[in-house]
C-alpha cells in the first residue's frame, strides 16, 4: 500500500519508536489530566484507554475546565484465570487507584475505570509484583486469548485452556516499551534485540482475537473472533482443531460497508503428533492480515473484510504458500448451548465451581450485594482461584471436597446463593456494555439501563408462562459490538439517547446472526413490541423450540 494512502493511526504506530512515542513525556505532564492524542492510540498497545466522564462535559465546559480526563487499564488474562493472590491484589489496587468497581468484560478478563494519570504507573507495577500485566489488551495486536470458561464441561478442559496462555505469550509483541515506561525497566541499546518478524515496526491494520472453543457448549460466542480454534476431542483425547477466520462484531450505523460477521471455517489442523502446525497456521493468518489489512481505512480494516475481499479460497492458498502444508478438511462438531453454570457444579476430578451471578459483570458492593467484600473473604481464605467467563461472569473455581463448606458458608453469609437463584433465566443470559459514562463511541445507555429495562420485561414473560426460557438477551451503547448484540436472540443496539435497533433471529448456539427487527426504539416502543412477541410465541411455538428460531421461522425481520 502506498504510503499516502495510510490512516493517521498507521503513521503514528510506525513513527512510535516500538510504542513508545512520547507516552513518558506525557505523563510528566502536570497541566492536564490527558496525553496528547498521537500517544493515546499507543497507550491503547499498553492496555489503557484514555477516557472521559461524559456525564460531566457539560458542567466542566461552562466552568471552562478541561474534561474530566481518566484511563481505563485491562488486563491480559488468558483464558481468564487467576489466583486468590491475584485477586486479593487487584480488589486492593481498584480500591487505591480506580473507581473500586472491578468489571469482568466479554473477552474472560478484568478491567478497572477512573486512574487518573498520575495513578496509572502504580496501578501497573502493583499488578506486576502479582504477575498480572496489561500489554497488548488493547491496540492493533493480537489482544486476550480467550477459551471455554468452564473446567466441568470437559475431561481435557485444562489442555485446552493451556492453549490459550501459550498462544497469548507466542503473540506479544516483542518491543520493552511497556516494561520501560511502567516498570523502569532500562532502555534497550540494541534495538536488534526487540526486532519483530510478526509485527514489524506497523503491527495489525487493527485487533486481532483468537478464542478457543469446546463443544458442545459455545459459551464464548467462539465465531465472533478474528480466528476460532474449535476443539475436536474424540474418547477424552485432543486430536486438533477445526479453524475459522473472519468473525467480528463491529459496525457502523448507516454505513453499509461495515457489517458483524462470523467466523468461516478454513478446515482442521492436527495436534497429535505435536503443536508445531497449530502455532504455525495461527501466526501465518496473522501475518496475512497484516500484510493485506486495509491499512487506510480503520474501519474496514478487521480480518474479516480481507476476507471478504479476496475470499476463502485465495486466504487458504496463501496460508499454504506460508506454512508450507495444507489445512485437512475440517471435523464434525456441533454446538447445542451457549452458556454459563450457574450455582455449584463439580469436575471430573471432583474438584467443585461456583458462578454467582453478578449483572453486567460489575463487582462492587451496594446497598443489595456485598459481592465485593464477600469474594475478597473468600480469596483470603486460599481456597479457591477465579476463573471469568465471555459473559461477564466469575467462577470460584478448584475447590476441593474439603474445602466446599468453607466457600458454601461464606456465600450463604453474604447472601450471594440466595441472589444467584433469585436471578431471572433472562436476567442470567444477559450482557451489556460498559458504554456511557466512559466509553467515547456510545451513544446510549448500556449497562446502566439493562438491568431496568430487563425488570420491565420479566413481567411480560411471566404473564405468558415464558419466565423459564433461556432467552440471551445482548445489549451495546453503539454498533461497535463488544457486547455481541449481534449474535443474541434479542439483541438492542444504541442510535441516541434513549433509542434502540432492535435486533431478533439469533440462534441458541452461536452460529446465526440476527437480523434487524426495528429501528431507533424507545422504551415503550420495546415493551409493547416484546409483549406481542412473547405472546406470539407462547402462543405457536413448537416443543422445545429458541425464541430466536422462532423468530427467524417467523420471519420477524426487515
Amino acid at each position: 500500500m502506498s504510503e499516502n494512502n495510510l490512516s493517521g493511526t498507521e503513521r503514528v504506530k510506525q513513527a512510535s519508536d516500538g510504542l513508545r512515542g512520547t507516552i513518558k513525556e506525557g505523563l510528566a505532564d502536570e497541566i492536564t489530566g490527558a496525553i496528547s492524542e498521537d500517544d493515546t492510540s499507543l497507550l491503547k498497545f499498553h492496555g489503557m484507554y484514555q477516557q472521559d466522564d461524559r456525564d460531566r462535559r457539560d458542567e466542566r465546559a461552562e466552568k471552562k475546565l478541561e474534561r474530566l480526563y481518566a484511563f481505563m487499564i485491562r488486563l491480559r488474562l488468558p483464558g481468564g484465570f487467576m489466583t486468590s493472590e491475584q485477586w486479593i491484589a487487584t480488589h486492593h489496587i481498584a480500591g487505591n487507584y480506580s473507581t473500586g468497581t472491578i468489571k469482568i468484560t466479554t473477552r474472560q478478563t478484568l478491567q478497572l475505570h477512573g486512574l487518573l494519570k498520575s495513578r496509572i504507573r502504580p496501578t501497573i507495577q502493583a499488578f506486576s509484583k502479582v504477575k498480572l500485566d496489561s500489554i497488548a489488551a488493547c491496540g492493533d495486536v493480537n489482544r486476550n486469548v480467550i477459551c471455554a470458561a468452564h473446567p466441568m464441561q470437559s475431561a481435557i478442559h485444562e489442555q485446552v485452556h493451556a492453549y490459550a496462555a501459550r498462544l497469548s505469550k507466542f503473540m506479544l509483541p516483542k518491543t520493552r516499551a511497556y516494561y520501560e515506561i511502567w516498570l523502569d525497566e532500562e532502555k534497550l541499546t540494541d534495538k536488534t534485540q526487540e526486532e519483530d518478524p510478526l509485527y514489524q515496526d506497523r503491527y495489525l491494520p487493527r485487533k486481532f482475537k483468537i478464542a478457543l472453543a469446546i463443544p458442545p457448549n459455545n459459551d464464548i460466542d467462539v465465531l465472533a473472533n478474528d480466528l476460532a480454534l474449535i476443539a475436536i476431542i474424540e474418547n477424552n483425547k485432543l486430536l486438533g482443531f477445526n479453524v475459522a477466520i473472519g468473525g467480528g462484531m463491529g459496525a457502523t450505523h448507516g454505513n453499509p460497508n461495515t457489517y458483524p460477521r462470523l467466523a468461516s471455517i478454513m478446515g482442521y489442523v492436527s495436534v497429535e503428533d505435536g503443536d508445531e502446525k497449530l502455532f504455525s497456521t495461527v501466526y501465518e493468518i496473522a501475518t496475512i492480515q497484516r500484510d493485506y489489512g486495509n491499512r487506510s481505512d480503520r474501519k474496514l480494516a478487521r480480518l474479516k473484510y480481507t476476507v471478504d475481499k479476496y475470499g476463502m479460497d485465495w486466504y487458504k492458498e496463501e496460508l499454504e504458500k506460508r506454512t508450507g502444508f495444507a489445512l485437512e478438511e475440517a471435523r464434525p462438531y456441533s454446538f447445542t448451548d451457549r452458556k454459563d453454570y450457574y450455582g455449584w457444579e463439580q469436575n471430573h476430578r471432583g474438584l467443585w465451581y461456583y458462578t454467582p451471578f453478578i449483572e453486567s459483570g460489575r463487582i462492587l458492593d451496594d446497598e443489595k450485594l456485598a459481592l465485593k467484600t464477600a469474594l475478597l473473604e473468600i480469596a483470603h481464605t486460599g481456597k479457591a482461584n477465579f476463573r471469568f467467563s465471555c459473559n461477564q461472569s466469575l467462577i470460584l473455581a478448584d475447590i476441593t471436597a474439603k474445602n466446599k463448606p468453607v466457600i458454601d458458608k461464606i456465600l450463604v453469609k453474604y447472601r450471594i446463593i440466595e441472589h444467584t437463584e433469585a436471578a431471572s433465566a433472562i436476567r442470567k443470559n444477559s450482557i451489556a456494555c460498559v458504554a456511557l459514562p466512559t466509553c467515547g463511541l456510545a451513544l446510549a445507555e448500556s449497562q446502566r439501563y439493562l438491568p431496568s429495562l430487563i425488570s420491565r420485561i420479566e413481567p411480560i414473560l411471566e404473564k405468558y408462562q415464558l419466565s423459564d426460557e433461556n432467552i440471551i438477551i445482548r445489549m451495546t451503547g453503539c454498533p461497535n459490538g463488544c457486547g455481541r448484540p449481534y449474535t443474541a436472540e434479542i439483541g438492542f443496539v444504541g442510535t441516541s439517547a434513549g433509542r434502540y435497533n432492535m435486533y431478533l433471529t439469533g440462534d441458541h448456539e452461536g452460529t446465526r446472526l440476527n437480523k434487524i427487527y426495528k429501528e431507533n426504539l424507545d422504551e415503550t416502543a420495546i415493551l409493547e413490541d416484546l409483549d406481542v412477541l412473547f405472546r406470539s410465541y407462547k402462543k405457536e411455538k413448537t416443543s422445545g423450540e429458541k425464541f430466536g428460531d422462532f423468530a427467524l421461522r417467523q420471519h420477524w425481520y426487515k
